[in-house]
């Protein structure tokens, strides 16, 4: 892809002795593309090897923004303009949703169209709790304060970890809307999830996962939404 903004290439993640990724190669251009599977099959581990994150060791290429970053720490790595979600949210029990906001806006690669103010007119419930601490908010907020976080650093990509866990169906097409336009913003969108309804309505393309393996690539005019797809490879139907 001429205009690969997020490119993995062989890449393996070991823990301790064991295999948790093998062979991985995929990429992702100026849109947003899922990884989808079952729990275990490796889809955080993928997002912690491309973050820089350890566990796991890993071994192969990340390009991220054009830059080869396997070995780089994970500070790096987000300030070359990578956004990250990671499940469990990782929130500061001690800072109000408006510290964790202020604290991580930056311009960004890509300037800086999401404020603040912009988070709170995607999340109005946040709005409302912009005064209450990291502990003191309800799991979806907790989640919506994680994405927030995250876009206000204008990000050149963004990597999701399961966004949407214990979000409203309604937020969840907000969710998905917003991820959408920002792919149309040109900000490379890899959305690694298991909710097939946010993933639909938000990516271009998805590579399914198992054991480890990317087993299954969406071709081009495949739907994401297709049964036999889904039943193999989720255990779910549409």
């Amino acid at each position: 892809m001429a205009d690969t903004m997020i490119g993995v290439e062989r890449l393996e993640a070991h823990y301790g002795l064991g295999l948790a990724l093998q062979d991985l190669t995929f990429s992702v251009g100026k849109e947003c593309v899922a990884i989808m599977g079952r729990n275990g099959v490796g889809k955080t581990t993928l997002a912690r090897a491309l973050m820089g994150l350890t566990p796991p060791r890993a071994s192969g290429s990340v390009t991220l923004l054009g830059q080869q970053v396997l070995g780089w720490s994970p500070q790096r790595i987000a300030h070359l303009g990578v956004g990250y979600v990671p499940q469990g949210r990782r929130l500061f029990p001690s800072l109000s949703v408006d510290e964790h906001l202020q604290l991580n806006t930056r311009k960004g690669p890509t300037g800086q169209r999401w404020t603040t103010s912009r988070v709170f007119e995607l999340f109005p419930s946040l709005g409302r709790r912009r005064r209450a601490y990291g502990d003191q908010i309800s799991g979806g907020e907790r989640s919506m304060l994680a994405i927030g976080r995250a876009l206000v650093t204008n990000p050149g990509c963004l990597i999701l970890d399961e966004p949407t866990e214990g979000l409203a169906p309604a937020v969840v097409e907000d969710v998905a809307a917003s991820l959408k336009e920002l792919s149309r913003e040109g900000v490379a969108v890899l959305l690694i999830e298991q909710n097939v309804k946010a993933a639909m309505l938000a990516a271009d393309r998805a590579y399914f996962m198992s054991e480890g393996q990317i087993v299954h690539e969406t071709a081009d005019g495949e739907s994401m939404s297709d049964e036999a797809t889904l039943g193999r490879y989720l255990g779910v139907s549409v």
